[in-house]
C-alpha cells in the first residue's frame, strides 16, 4: 500500500467515523426521556420562581403555564395588563401556583430598569427570555420599511437589549445559589441568512451567540443557559397558522422543548424542526436566498394573509 492509497483510506475512515458519531448523537433526540431525563423536582429544585417575558400569549404564555404545572410560581411580564391578568387567573386556577404580574413595554429603553426592583431578592430559578417583536410580519426589504429608524430602535431594544439586561438582573442570584436555568428564545431562521427579515433574523443571531458564550462562561457555576430556535409555531407572529406535524401549538412546542433542556446549548425544540435546521444548513445558501425564492416567499405570505383575512 503506497502513501496516497493509505492517505485516502485514512481520510475516508475519518469521514465515516465523524458522521457515524454525529448520527449517534443525533439519534438521541428520538428518545429525550432516556438520554436527557429530568427528575420531577428538577424545576422546583432550581428555585421558587420562574420569570417569563412576553407571557401574555403564544410561546411565553405556554412557558408560564408549563413551569407552573411543574410546581413553580411564575412572574409574567408583558406590556398589556389586561391580557396578563387573564393569564394569571388561568394559571392560578389550573395549577394553584402564585402568579405575579409585571407590566413593561420592552421597546422602551428603560423597561428592564423599571421592573428590576420588583424582581430583587426573589428566589428565581428559571428565566425565559421570550419577548421579541417582528416589526413587519410580511416579507419586507430593509429600506422599504415605512418607519425604519423606529423599527431599528424597537427591534434591537426589545430583541437584544432586553434579553441581555434580563440576564444581568437574574444571573447574579443564580451564581450565588449555584444553580438556575436561563432559556433564551431565538429562531430557526438563524441557520441561514434571511433576506426580507433582516432586522429580526439579525437580532436572533445575537441571541444565539450571546447565549452560547454565556453558557461557556457560567456552566461551571451549575447554571444551564440554553437557546431555543424553533421554526413554525402557531402564534400571532406567524399569523396563527393551522397546526400540523411541522407547525406546532405553543403548548405542544414548549412541552416538547423542555424535554431537551439537558440536550445542549442550542436546540430547535422538536425532532422535525431539528431535521429542517440540518437540511437548511447543508443546502447552498445561494439557493435559499435567490431572487426567485424571495419572490415566492413574498407571494406565499401575502396570499396566506389574504386567504385568512389577516390584513
Amino acid at each position: 500500500m503506497d502513501f496516497w492509497e493509505f492517505s485516502c483510506i485514512s481520510l475516508g475512515a475519518a469521514v465515516v467515523l465523524y458522521y457515524g458519531v454525529k448520527l449517534i448523537l443525533f439519534s438521541r433526540i428520538l428518545f429525550p426521556k432516556l438520554f436527557f431525563p429530568l427528575p420531577k423536582s428538577f424545576f422546583t429544585s432550581m428555585g421558587e420562581w420562574a420569570v417569563v417575558t412576553g407571557a401574555s400569549e403564544g410561546i411565553g404564555r405556554a412557558y408560564a403555564f408549563a413551569l407552573a404545572e411543574r410546581g413553580m410560581n411564575v412572574v409574567i411580564i408583558s406590556r398589556t395588563k389586561e391580557k396578563l391578568d387573564i393569564v394569571a387567573k388561568e394559571i392560578a386556577k389550573t395549577t394553584g401556583r402564585k402568579v405575579k404580574v409585571l407590566v413593561a413595554d420592552f421597546t422602551k429603553a428603560d423597561a428592564v430598569n423599571c421592573i428590576e426592583d420588583e424582581l430583587k431578592d426573589m428566589n428565581i430559578g428559571v428565566l425565559v427570555n421570550n419577548v421579541a417583536i417582528l416589526t413587519n410580519p410580511a416579507p419586507t426589504k430593509f429600506l422599504a420599511s415605512k418607519n425604519l429608524y423606529q423599527d431599528i430602535f424597537n427591534t434591537i431594544t426589545c430583541n437584544v437589549k432586553t434579553m441581555a439586561k434580563m440576564c444581568k438582573v437574574i444571573l447574579p442570584g443564580m451564581v450565588d445559589r449555584g444553580k438556575g436555568v436561563i432559556i433564551n428564545i431565538s429562531s430557526g431562521v438563524t441557520c441561514v441568512p434571511l433576506p426580507l427579515y433582516v432586522l429580526y433574523s439579525g437580532t436572533k443571531i445575537f441571541v444565539e451567540r450571546f447565549s452560547q458564550a454565556l453558557q461557556i462562561e457560567y456552566k461551571d457555576k451549575g447554571i444551564i443557559i440554553q437557546v431555543v430556535a424553533p421554526f413554525s409555531v402557531s402564534t400571532r407572529m406567524s399569523y396563527y397558522q393551522k397546526t400540523n406535524c411541522f407547525v406546532l401549538s405553543p403548548e405542544g412546542f414548549v412541552n416538547t422543548s423542555l424535554q431537551y433542556l439537558r440536550a445542549g446549548e442550542r436546540i430547535n425544540g422538536t425532532i422535525l424542526h431539528t431535521l429542517v435546521d440540518w437540511f437548511m444548513r447543508i443546502v447552498p445558501h445561494n439557493m435559499l436566498t435567490s431572487d426567485s425564492m424571495q419572490t415566492n416567499l413574498e407571494e406565499y405570505v401575502n396570499k396566506f394573509v389574504q386567504t385568512q383575512n389577516l390584513q
